[in-house]
């Protein structure tokens, strides 16, 4: 299934000074079931944007764990219809 994935933060709980972006989420290696496709941020308004394959909504679930103490996210499955 292909998920895009919307994590959001505030200022206040921004991960900058925390160790960056990579303690919003679990490290994709380590996520049986799990492929990145793409990854973008809008840093200026604290969003984080996810494209990613996975096997179902709780795999994409065990990769955002990590960030549930910091921000939320938005789960969307979709549909690919541009490209391949």
């Amino acid at each position: 299934m292909l998920f895009l994935i919307t994590q959001t933060h505030t200022p206040e709980t921004c991960p900058i000074d925390a160790g960056g972006r990579e303690i919003l989420h679990e490290k994709p290696e380590n996520v049986p079931g799990l492929k990145i496709v793409a990854g973008y941020g809008s840093y200026t308004e604290h969003i984080l944007y996810y494209i990613m394959e996975a096997d179902d909504y709780d795999t994409v679930e065990k990769f955002l764990c990590p960030g549930f103490k910091r921000c939320t996210a938005t789960i969307t499955p979709v549909s690919q219809f541009f490209g391949k």
